[in-house]
């Protein structure tokens, strides 16, 4: 922000009385009328009556006529009063530059001064960039032929202030550091002792863009002794220093300036100007810590003061901020509503600003993906980013600062020459180092992307390892099911067979022809079903070996009890019954359930292996929409505890001791099913599978 320098109109010319409209009827002659409304002119703009300024300068002009130096006077205050009411800059211009023409046709060095130094402000905020070009060519030629400690102090500020808008700190500070050096020769009055405090401001400012944020502190703390009786130019100092101190993150101080800044009692434009100031830095704090909705409340606050203000520059800032907080937040669209009011007038008025809006439009149409657009402002912000950065090389402002800062300093000039030529040897070896150092960061960053892919590696082989050591433990998992299986569906069927051999060979006396031919029948009928309940198991195996997963079908419980029928039909000595009155069909996988039937029908005939009139009982029923099968044999019954296995994966087993019941467990659990038991010492065993529907 440079309206700090801009805002302090004159120097030493300002006194402060005031007093009525003159009475120009008793004055005798027109130099006599003009001096009486010069005063009374000079008393409204003491007391910034603009509007009565405007009227009363009008009748001087009108009085004036060939009274040139009159004539440049009202023009000047005239202008003034435009300027200062409402911001109404083109009508003020007019004003400005008839003085100017009016002042150096009679040579008056005072309004050529004021004159010159109002115009290059106006054509500033008018962004004739032309015509600034061309007044500054002027001044210079004004500050080349006058002695004047007056017209240097005014000049060599203006010429500080137009480079400062243009973002040449180096010309701006050494220009402005002139200024203060003639401020100093002048008297002491009030006015100008702000004034040597405005330009330390300003150079201020300047370092407060190049972010040399201590520098600017410094130059702040030097102002304060010059303008501690202005609230006005007090509240710029206090915004400076909030924006140094949230650059440097010090909560306890950012705090301190922001409420600092709210107690001064200034004019309306004034005091809205420095609000929307004091709440930019806010917001731009915040947003650099993350905290949006903090930021996005300050920014608010903003853009309200800017609009307040009137001040089309501070607006700008304002909606700059609120631009980007609006893109941090997500909100693309309204980031470049504001992104865009933001930059019509920005680049005449601040670079940084410009390139900042610039940066921001592409990023936010990017994440709209509107990329034509995007690379459109890309383009824009990094031509003028370059500018900025070629800008902020320059390395002659240590030397401006050394030639003008006071006389303390004027010694160090004589040394110039050495320090330079030390600086040469210190900037060629701070060159070497940094190449050093830039090819070790290299070298460091290739050997740590080196460990990073090896690790990387490494992780993929180490999942490659865990799936395959995966694959294979269920692999196993499903080796040990299938042994199962083979071992209790197949090892009864043979065993019968072998009896049935055993006691032909051994005791052939005990069998007569006919139960000799019944029991030849019994064994080749029992083959004959082992060989196909065989080939059915290992069929079903084979499809199952990479993929144990159940196929699910409607199947009559009928074709079941139909298939355990055969499996066993080698068992003589135990009745084994099926009722399925309600004609069951279930929906499960065949294999699955087949093999459960088969387990339990074996364990069956083991526990009735000592049982007078042995029996076992398949049932198939329905019951409240549940499917039920159930196997009950009046054999001795057994103790819950036997049955452990049916429910506890922790339960050692083996072959003869819980691999059915584990087996009949996992295969129920594949198909939906859950498998009860209930087992009475003397009254026999039922296990009960509940089919879930």
């Amino acid at each position: 922000m440079k309206k700090a320098g801009f805002l302090i109109l004159f120097f030493i010319t300002i006194s402060l009385f005031g007093q009525q409209e003159p009475n120009l009827t008793k004055y005798k002659t027109t130099i006599q009328k003009l001096d009486a409304l010069l005063t009374y002119t000079q008393s409204l703009l003491d007391k910034e009556e603009y509007s009565r300024l405007i009227i009363a300068s009008q009748k001087g002009i009108a009085l004036s006529k060939n009274h040139y130096k009159y004539l440049s006077t009202f023009y000047l205050r005239q202008g003034i009063a435009y300027e200062f009411s409402n911001n109404q800059y083109k009508k003020a211009l007019v004003n400005y530059e008839n003085s100017w023409k009016y002042a150096h046709k009679v040579r008056h060095i005072e309004n050529q001064t004021s004159s010159l130094m109002r115009l290059n402000y106006i054509y500033y905020s008018l962004n004739e960039t032309q015509k600034g070009k061309e007044l500054i060519e002027t001044i210079k030629k004004v500050l080349d032929t006058t002695k004047s400690n007056y017209v240097h102090a005014v000049l060599y500020g203006s010429l500080g202030e137009y480079y400062l808008n243009t973002s040449e700190y180096e010309n701006f500070i050494g220009y402005q550091l002139k200024a203060i050096n003639y401020k100093k020769r002048l008297d002491k009055s009030e006015a100008n002792t702000e004034n040597i405090g405005v330009s330390y401001c300003q150079i201020a400012s300047a370092y407060v863009k190049m972010k040399q944020f201590d520098k600017a502190i410094e130059y702040l703390n030097e102002s304060k002794p010059y303008i501690k009786t202005s609230p006005y130019v007090s509240a710029f100092s206090c915004n400076y220093l909030l924006q140094c101190y949230a650059a440097k993150k010090q909560p306890d101080s950012i705090k301190k300036y922001y409420n600092l800044i709210y107690t001064f009692p200034t004019a309306k434009d004034s005091l809205f100007l420095n609000l929307s100031f004091a709440n930019q830095s806010m917001s731009k704090y915040h947003a650099d810590e993350g905290q949006i909705h903090k930021a996005y409340y300050y920014a608010k606050k903003a853009v309200l003061f800017g609009q307040k203000s009137t001040d089309e520059e501070i607006l700008m800032e304002a909606n700059t901020i609120m631009g980007r907080v609006l893109y941090e937040k997500g909100d693309y669209k309204n980031a470049i509503r504001t992104l865009k009011e933001a930059s019509k007038n920005a680049l005449n008025y601040d670079k940084e600003f410009f390139v900042i809006i610039n940066q921001k439009l592409s990023q936010s149409y990017a994440a709209l993906g509107l990329w034509k657009d995007a690379f459109y402002y890309k383009e824009i912000y990094s031509r003028y980013n370059d500018e900025m950065m070629q800008e902020s090389a320059k390395q002659s402002i240590a030397n401006a600062e050394a030639r003008y800062q006071n006389k303390t300093k004027q010694q160090k000039i004589k040394n110039l020459s050495a320090e330079n030529t030390i600086k040469n040897i210190q900037i060629n070896d701070a060159r070497k180092q940094h190449f050093y150092l830039i090819s070790g960061l290299v070298l460091v960053f290739i050997i740590g992307l080196l460990l990073f892919r090896q690790n990387q590696n490494r992780k993929k082989t180490n999942k490659k390892l865990q799936l395959l050591n995966q694959e294979l433990d269920e692999a196993n998992k499903i080796k040990a099911r299938f042994f199962g299986i083979l071992n209790h569906d197949l090892r009864s069927p043979i065993s019968n067979l072998i009896h049935f051999l055993h006691l032909q060979k051994e005791n052939p006396e005990l069998i007569d022809e006919e139960t000799a031919l019944r029991m030849q029948a019994k064994i080749i009928s029992g083959a004959e079903n082992l060989l196909s309940s065989m080939e059915d198991i290992l069929l079903w195996s084979k499809g199952q070996m990479e993929n144990f997963k159940p196929h699910f079908k409607k199947i009559p419980a009928e074709d079941i009890f139909e298939d355990t029928k055969k499996h066993f039909s080698a068992i003589e000595n135990i009745e084994i019954s099926f009722e399925n009155p309600e004609s069951i069909i279930l929906n499960t996988d065949e294999n699955y359930l087949k093999t459960i039937i088969r387990n339990l029908t074996g364990n069956a005939v083991k526990a009735l292996d000592k049982t007078e009139n042995p029996k076992i009982i398949w049932k198939a029923w329905q019951e409240n929409n549940q499917t039920y099968l159930a196997i009950t044999d009046n054999g001795p019954g057994e103790s819950l505890e036997k049955f452990k296995a049916l429910y506890d994966d922790s339960q050692v087993i083996g072959i003869k001791s819980g691999l059915g019941l584990h087996l009949i467990r996992d295969l129920a659990t594949a198909i939906n099913c859950k498998i009860e038991v209930s087992s009475k010492p003397d009254f026999g065993t039922t296990f009960t599978i509940l089919f879930n529907t």
